[in-house]
């Protein structure tokens, strides 16, 4: 990976409740993360297989020119921020119990 990819993980992942960041190319395969294997291998995949079906369904039934650029899902236990691309795709998986402290700062 580049320098200047490299740089943007390291940035992403000192943000205060930064779990982990991955980048996995089309076919949901990890290619960068800074989680442990089996949960970048987890969160990849089924993120992946996500955000193309959620892709896909927009296209087929909504509109056909429109693109998702960002995808931000939020639960009680995880956040996760999706910015998918044709060929790569970036996950930040967050606690956002530690996001909702730091905005309320």
């Amino acid at each position: 990976m580049s320098q200047k990819v490299e740089e943007t993980l390291n940035r992403i992942k000192t943000h205060k409740g930064v779990l982990g960041v991955i980048i996995v190319n089309s076919k949901g395969v990890s290619l960068r993360s800074t989680m442990n294997m089996n949960d970048t291998i987890e969160y990849g995949s089924l993120i992946s297989s996500f955000a193309n079906n959620a892709s896909r369904q927009i296209k087929e039934n909504l509109h056909e020119d429109e693109e998702i650029v960002f995808i931000r899902i939020r639960s009680k236990k995880h956040e996760i921020m999706i910015a998918p691309d044709k060929d790569f795709s970036m996950i930040v998986l967050q606690n956002p119990s530690n996001d909702a402290q730091a905005e309320s700062q």
